[in-house]
């Protein structure tokens, strides 16, 4: 009868990669990195935006929730980003999540990309702007039908265009 006990080095081992895994995850990778169309210095971002876009569009930050006007916003029109003006979300894919921040359940066709975000200890889904990378918010499987998807946004990421 072999031994199947595991050893010290074999405990350590298994150990070592579980939290090895989630930190190399949160890196990101090759595959991960990605130029984007529209690109700018640091100092020429921070101009342009706000202290609040900055922190949330180019350092991948969070409002507090009920902070955006946009959050309440009902006329009909499109949501782009702050930082490039792309075109993200159409009002009518617009509802009301009650999380304090804008939701839709469908961007418009190549407006964003995404990315895996381990930064709170669990994988969840990060989404940028396709065009200047900049961050939005995350998307969430709790969202209405048809998509089942809620694209949680925060607003100082974006302006409104009404039609």
């Amino acid at each position: 009868m072999v031994d199947q006990t595991p050893t010290r080095r074999a405990l350590l081992g298994w150990l070592g990669a579980g939290i090895a895994a989630p930190v190399l995850a949160a890196c990101g990778s090759a595959a991960e990195a990605k130029s984007f169309p529209v690109t700018m210095s640091e100092a020429a971002w921070r101009q342009k935006l706000t202290r609040a876009q900055f922190a949330i569009l180019r350092e991948e930050g969070t409002e507090r929730p009920y902070s955006s006007a946009l959050n309440d916003e009902q006329r009909r029109g499109t949501y782009a980003c702050a930082g490039c003006g792309n075109a993200l979300f159409a009002s009518t894919t617009k509802f009301e999540s009650n999380t304090g921040w804008p939701s839709f359940f469908r961007p418009l066709p190549g407006s964003v990309g995404t990315k895996t975000d381990f930064k709170i200890g669990f994988p969840r889904t990060e989404v940028h702007c396709a065009d200047c990378g900049g961050h939005l918010g995350h998307v969430f499987d709790d969202g209405p039908r048809p998509t089942g998807k809620r694209y949680c946004m925060n607003g100082a990421a974006m302006g409104f265009r009404p039609d």
